[in-house]
């Protein structure tokens, strides 16, 4: 099924002073084109055909609403948002990290925490992509109709970003967390699981380390069987690390950062299960084989059945695309966006100023 095109609703996301280039959507980019994947916050523009901004000129000068992403230490935001109102403009703002670790982290310097309390009540709404960031927002808010949780899209609608193989062509584990030094990762549990599962039925597993002689020490010390362990060291552009990730049954995971779930969601442009995590994604498109509410042994059990039965993964991927279809496409998202900014506008106008 191809994406529609937007025929009226257009959305531009701005991200103060990030590093991110320009992008203007004109249509959904194939996968290689385009200066970044539409994925993340940049799939909001993407789904809307709208365009993405690192600098506030350009966000100014279009006429739609904007999402305005909070980063860094939220100054460059604060006046993104001074001027945007000044000019009528409807605004909805987002933290740019949301899981809960990067929440509290950003949370502990007092002015910076000053800052988000009064850019989240001055703005026009909040887009949490995330269930736990929308209480967050709400509760600074205080008006539940101006807080939306809104999953971060993929486009799994679009054929040219099927990147699925036949079964015959897939084998092993995929570890889809990578970070040793975030704890509720649980990046090194999630090796130990693997390498059991590699021991009980002989598939091999793989992991990314972009983190150097470090990272391949520690990894050198879980002693893998031989020739059953491959490590992914250099870094690739995104279509190819998804024919990586393709190419395995499944994808495996201990997350417990309640992310908005992008471990989840290249799986689902893989069509193969995602093990674990509590990702936004994992537990709308994943909630069979996800890890809200499970315990490391019951996810492992559930990793080692699907790795034995071909037709139990064929089901959970089947469910997933569906359930990715009606709440994580870009048509659905897109259709979320528009309803939410329109609610906006007419609250907007209706209220005096400072409500």
């Amino acid at each position: 099924m191809a994406f529609r095109e937007a025929e009226n609703f257009r959305l531009t996301v701005l991200n103060p002073g990030g590093r991110d280039r320009e992008q203007q959507f004109h249509g959904v980019p194939a996968p290689g084109e385009g200066a970044h994947p539409p994925t993340n916050f940049h799939a909001f523009a993407a789904c809307t055909l709208g365009a993405f901004h690192f600098s506030a000129r350009p966000a100014l000068a279009e006429d739609t609403p904007v999402l305005l992403l909070l980063r860094s230490d939220f100054r460059a935001s604060e006046r993104a948002l001074r001027d945007l109102k000044k000019r009528g403009r409807t605004v909805a703002v987002s933290l740019k990290e949301t899981g809960l670790h990067q929440i509290a982290r950003q949370m502990r310097d007092r002015a910076r925490l000053s800052r988000l309390m009064k850019i989240v009540a001055q703005a026009d709404g909040c887009i949490a992509t995330t269930p736990e960031a929308a209480e967050i927002y709400q509760s600074v808010r205080w008006s539940l109709r101006r807080v939306v949780f809104i999953p971060t899209p993929y486009p799994v609608e679009d054929q040219r970003w099927n990147f699925s193989l036949s079964p015959q062509e897939q084998s092993g584990i995929f570890v889809g967390t990578r970070e040793w030094d975030v704890p509720s990762r649980n990046h090194f549990a999630a090796l130990l699981v693997a390498r059991k599962l590699c021991d009980a039925t002989g598939e091999p597993v793989t992991v990314v380390n972009l983190d150097g002689h470090k990272a391949r020490r520690l990894l050198s010390e879980l002693k893998f069987p031989e020739g059953k362990f491959s490590v992914i060291e250099q870094r690739k552009s995104y279509p190819e690390y998804l024919r990586d990730v393709a190419r395995h049954k499944i994808v495996l995971q201990l997350d417990r950062s309640h992310v908005p779930g992008q471990v989840a969601g290249d799986a689902l442009l893989c069509r193969i299960p995602c093990v674990g995590g509590d990702g936004a994604i994992e537990r709308i498109a994943f909630s069979k084989t996800c890890g809200e509410g499970r315990t490391i042994s019951e996810i492992a059990s559930m990793a080692l059945d699907l790795l034995k039965d071909s037709d139990l993964r064929a089901a959970i991927v089947a469910e997933s695309q569906q359930r990715a279809l009606e709440r994580l496409s870009f048509q659905a998202v897109r259709s979320q966006l528009e309803k939410f900014f329109a609610e906006l506008q007419g609250t907007t106008a209706s209220q005096p100023s400072g409500t």
